[in-house]
């Protein structure tokens, strides 16, 4: 008898909103490693960690798998992402606007 795999994944109205991060700071240890989703924003002293995701390192190389293959995929459809500068934001982050005037 085949047996199937499924996971029935409940996704709550006030996550399904998601939240927007432009920087993710990584940290590990032997037995797990932590992701701080940030947001920086242009003009403020301080950042938020916005979500932080707590990963076995097996859980970590298959996130990093998925990531791979969904970054191939969208390359395929939408064309090589570019990365600037090395790939680290400048900080603090300016998001390309002067200083705000009245």
């Amino acid at each position: 008898m085949e047996q199937k795999n499924e996971i029935n994944i409940e996704l709550k109205e006030e996550m399904a909103q998601g939240t927007y991060a432009n920087l993710a700071v990584i940290s590990h240890s032997p037995s797990e490693f932590v992701i701080d989703f940030v947001r920086i924003m242009p003009g403020m002293p301080k950042a938020q960690v916005k979500s932080r995701i707590i990963l076995t390192p097996e859980h970590a190389k298959r996130l990093q798998n998925a990531l791979q293959e969904n970054i191939k995929k969208y390359e395929d459809v939408f064309g090589n992402i570019k990365i600037k500068d090395g790939g680290m934001p400048p900080i603090p982050m300016t998001f390309g606007t002067g200083t705000a005037q009245a």
